[in-house]
C-alpha cells in the first residue's frame, strides 16, 4: 500500500520536491545559467536519496533524467467557506481587482484537501477544514475564458475554524457576501453558475459530488 504524504520520510519528501522543481525548470528554462542551476538541484535530490538508500547518486540522477515534462492538466483548488450568518467567503484578486473563492494551484506534495486549506489561509487569513469535495470540473467545460493550459478545478466545502481577515500579495481584500448579492467575479477563476450550484449543495448536504 502506498504511503500517504503524512507518513513519508522527510528525506524522500525533500528529494521528490527538489526533483519536481528541477524537472519543471528543465522543461521550460531557456537561459543556459538557469538550466545549469536546475541540473544542480536535480543532483542535490539524487544525493539526498543516495544518502538514505545506499544507491549510487549518479544512477539515481540517470533515473530522474528519464522523467520529462509531459503536459498534463494543472490542478486548481477552491474553497467554499460560509460563516455563521450564511455569508460566502470571497477574496479580491490583486491582479484584476475582481472577487473569487480563495484558492489556486495545488502544490507538489500537498494532498488536495491540504492544498485548499493552505490556499484559504494564505489568501484570506482564515483557518478552514475541507469536509466535502463539491465538484471536480474540467475548466474547459465551465464557460471560463480560455487559457493556454488544461486545468482540472476541484471545489471543496470547507468549515470555518478560526482566524481573521488578512490579505496577501495575491489578494487586496477579504469579505463575506450573501449568495444573492455577489460582487463582480473573476470569471477566469469562478463564475456565478458554479456558486449557485454550491449553494444547492449547502442546502442539500446529501447531493453527490459533481464531476464531468
Amino acid at each position: 500500500m502506498p504511503q500517504s504524504p503524512e507518513t513519508l520520510p522527510n528525506w524522500l519528501a525533500w528529494s521528490r520536491r527538489l526533483q519536481a522543481i528541477a524537472q519543471i525548470g528543465l522543461t521550460y528554462a531557456q537561459d543556459p545559467f538557469d538550466i545549469e542551476r536546475y541540473h544542480q538541484i536535480r543532483d542535490i535530490a539524487s544525493e539526498i536519496a543516495a544518502a538514505h538508500t545506499g544507491l549510487d547518486a549518479q544512477a539515481i540522477t540517470d533515473l530522474y533524467a528519464q522523467e520529462k515534462g509531459y503536459m498534463t492538466p494543472k490542478v486548481d483548488v477552491r474553497g467554499v467557506v460560509v460563516n455563521e450568518q450564511g455569508g460566502l467567503l470571497l477574496v479580491r484578486e490583486a491582479s484584476d481587482g475582481l472577487w473569487t473563492l480563495p484558492g489556486g494551484w495545488a502544490d507538489v506534495h500537498d494532498t488536495p484537501s491540504q492544498a485548499v486549506e493552505r490556499e484559504i489561509k494564505e489568501e484570506s487569513g482564515y483557518d478552514a477544514k475541507a469536509v466535502k469535495l463539491l465538484a471536480a470540473y474540467d475548466r474547459d467545460t465551465q464557460g471560463h475564458p480560455p487559457i493556454a493550459y488544461s486545468v482540472y478545478k476541484l471545489f471543496f466545502l470547507c468549515e470555518l475554524q478560526g482566524g481573521a481577515a488578512q490579505t496577501s500579495h495575491e489578494t487586496s481584500d477579504v469579505d463575506f457576501f450573501a449568495f444573492d448579492a455577489l460582487p463582480d467575479l473573476s470569471l477566469g477563476r469562478v463564475n456565478e453558475r458554479q456558486i449557485s450550484r454550491f449553494y444547492e449543495h449547502i442546502q442539500q448536504p446529501d447531493l453527490p459530488t459533481d464531476f464531468d
